[in-house]
């Protein structure tokens, strides 16, 4: 579709170029200005990496690595050519190859990047607070990988390969990126064709569908359930989130200050706090004000805040947090080392290991 400049007498073309007429080259131009201003091909999305390539027994890189909002990897594959070469298929072995990377891996890769373009920011503060987490969910992060592909035009064949893979589940976009020639000044006109941008909001729900049967159907997560004792109180079959709830709650009407369990699992904030002796509904709106203030989401899914599963001591409210991950075997140990005369023991349920 041509680009004409709007005058008083008449609309007048402006010619289409290459980038190689242009002299824009791939990784020294458009790259560079593309990792500064990823908004404009891709919305809520942090890079955290340039030309990355720490794999095993492979030279390949890609061209920008970064990570969107709902916690998903996201690899650019960028070309200058008028086709697209076969990026598609490159595109593809990345997005395998760094689906297995874990939180603190992205981590450790973002602060190398910063590191390298001269920024001190704490790496790993940064992207929590871009996803707007509170502290690592690796339960939650990389649950897929998108793919953004960017060239000046695409073939039929790549075309129709990324609508085939579409349909199947994957997340494919096809940014088109078409420089022009007006008068010695070079514009870019930037639109995205696959998918078409009015179809764009059905086709991804249609492929967040597809993705969410795909992860129940080969989820790996542990499902374990567990029999606890703590002050000669029972409970049996509790999944991990329960059992460190039934814990920690015990522990706290026993008198034991919510922060004081906080000084023995230091490495996260395992309490949100509100003032006054709240119900569930109230404390909900409390927590959303506050959290709201400092520029931050209340997620209700990730505390125990219902009625029943609140703590108030002292004139306070707290709701313990349900995202534990891969280091609750560590969590609870150190509460039952800590706390001795709660006599805190744990179990994996018989049954559960035949299941």
């Amino acid at each position: 579709m041509p680009i004409f400049e709007l005058t008083t007498d008449k609309l007048r073309k402006i010619e289409e170029t290459s980038f190689s007429i242009a002299k824009v080259r791939e990784r020294a131009d458009l790259q560079r200005l593309l990792r500064n201003q990823i908004e404009i091909i891709s919305p809520d999305t942090l890079i955290i990496a340039e030309e990355f390539g720490e794999w095993e027994d492979s030279r390949r890189r890609i061209d920008l690595l970064g990570i969107d909002k709902n916690a998903n990897l996201v690899v650019f594959e960028l070309k200058r050519t008028e086709d697209g070469g076969h990026m598609e298929l490159q595109a593809l072995r990345y997005a395998a190859m760094v689906s297995t990377m874990t939180f603190d891996k992205a981590a450790e890769v973002y602060a190398d990047y910063l590191s390298k373009s001269g920024n001190g920011e704490d790496a790993e503060r940064t992207l929590l607070d871009f996803l707007e987490w509170e502290d690592n969910d690796d339960e939650n992060f990389a649950q897929d990988v998108r793919i953004v592909l960017v060239s000046a035009e695409f073939s039929r064949e790549l075309t129709t390969s990324v609508l085939w893979l579409n349909d199947r589940g994957l997340d494919i976009r096809c940014v088109r990126i078409k420089p022009y020639n007006d008068n010695g000044r070079t514009l870019i006109d930037i639109e995205q064709v696959i998918p078409l941008p009015e179809a764009s909001e059905y086709q991804v729900q249609v492929s967040a569908k597809s993705r969410q049967e795909r992860i129940s159907r080969t989820s790996t997560k542990d499902f374990t359930k567990y029999d606890v004792t703590i002050f000669g109180k029972s409970e049996t079959r509790l999944a991990k989130r329960n059992a460190m709830f039934f814990v920690v709650k015990n522990l706290c009407d026993s008198g034991i200050a919510p922060e004081k369990i906080n000084e023995v699992i230091n490495w996260r904030r395992l309490f949100l706090q509100v003032d006054g002796i709240l119900n569930s509904d109230d404390f909900i709106r409390a927590a959303t004000v506050q959290r709201e203030s400092g520029g931050k989401m209340f997620e209700k899914r990730r505390w125990f805040c219902d009625d029943g599963e609140l703590i108030c001591i002292d004139g306070k409210t707290y709701a313990l947090t349900n995202q534990w991950g891969n280091r609750w075997g560590s969590a609870i140990m150190l509460l039952k080392d800590t706390f001795l005369k709660a006599e805190i023991d744990f179990h994996a349920t018989k049954e559960s290991a035949t299941e």
